[in-house]
């Protein structure tokens, strides 16, 4: 396989792996924290992540993080437990067909625009997949016009908007963040900013004495979040490694799609023609990225 090749769909998969992953753990981070206090479950998932984080650099032997590399960890380990607490709130108090794609978007169009800015211009196919992946989160958070007129009278369900807002701005920083870690450096650097987020939200909990209890049912599942996280986080940095931040961000960014359809799946949520429609873009998004992207 030529270089050139390797290197764009080496971007392009590590992205897609993080989608996956982020879009499972998120529907999965979501539903937990409907039967259990959302606080809880950010701490244990960090916890599990940076145990499992910690351990793989070890057994790799990835050397230590620069001082700088350290400063990049610490922000971004107070931006990614405060975009996580949001998103989890969102997707827990309002609907998971909204929060999820409406932050999507926010986490797709951050990165995308600061890595053209620091990194230069990508070719115009690229280009086209990163609007086209950007168009496809918005039609997956568009929500059927019945649905729309329901949840006008529907009180029990707000849509989160806020939450996904303010996810969307936190989580954006956070992507454009750990982008500025050592190359070569992946599981050292994320076990130390899931230790970080554990930290704060220990501090967060003592200071507002939030409950943490999980239920013994939901172990397992809570076990499941915080590996998907830490690989999706994992594959994150080291796509943007071996590609431009643009590509990385964009094509990592469509773990809304992954959650919208396990929520219609699993959940019964409605999805309308506009749905479908963004998940066929979506698709179309990611063959133009990879035919498009520089090695």
């Amino acid at each position: 396989m030529p270089q050139e090749l390797a290197g764009s769909l080496g971007v392009v998969a590590l992205g897609l792996v993080a989608s996956a992953s982020w879009g499972i753990g998120d529907f999965g981070g979501g539903l937990t924290s409907r039967l259990a206090p959302v606080a809880g479950v950010l701490l244990w998932t960090q916890v599990i992540g940076s145990i499992i984080a910690f351990t793989v650099s070890a057994i790799v032997g990835e050397p230590a993080p620069s001082t700088t590399d350290l400063l990049w960890i610490g922000l971004s380990s107070l931006l990614g437990v405060a975009g996580l607490a949001a998103l989890y709130i969102g997707l827990a108090r309002g609907r998971m067909g909204v929060v999820a794609p409406v932050t999507g978007v926010m986490v797709a169009a951050m990165p995308a625009g600061a890595g053209l800015l620091l990194q230069g211009a990508l070719p115009a196919l690229a280009l086209v997949g990163i609007a086209l992946a950007m168009g496809s989160v918005v039609l997956v958070s568009r929500t059927p016009a019945e649905l729309e007129a329901e949840a006008i009278h529907d009180t029990r369900r707000p849509s989160g908007l806020k939450w996904a807002l303010a996810g969307g701005v936190l989580l954006g920083f956070f992507t454009i963040t750990v982008a500025g870690i050592s190359h070569g450096l992946v599981f050292g650097p994320l076990a130390r900013i899931r230790l970080g987020e554990a930290i704060v939200l220990l501090i967060a909990i003592g200071l507002w004495r939030l409950p943490t209890a999980i239920p013994r049912r939901l172990w397992p599942a809570i076990l499941g979040i915080g590996v998907l996280d830490m690989f999706a986080t994992g594959s994150y940095i080291a796509a943007t490694q071996v590609g431009p931040l643009a590509i990385a961000g964009a094509v990592s960014s469509l773990y809304p799609v992954v959650t919208t359809i396990l929520a219609a799946v699993v959940l019964r949520e409605r999805l309308g023609p506009i749905n479908v429609a963004g998940v066929v873009l979506a698709a179309t998004s990611i063959a133009l990225i990879a035919v498009g992207t520089p090695g």
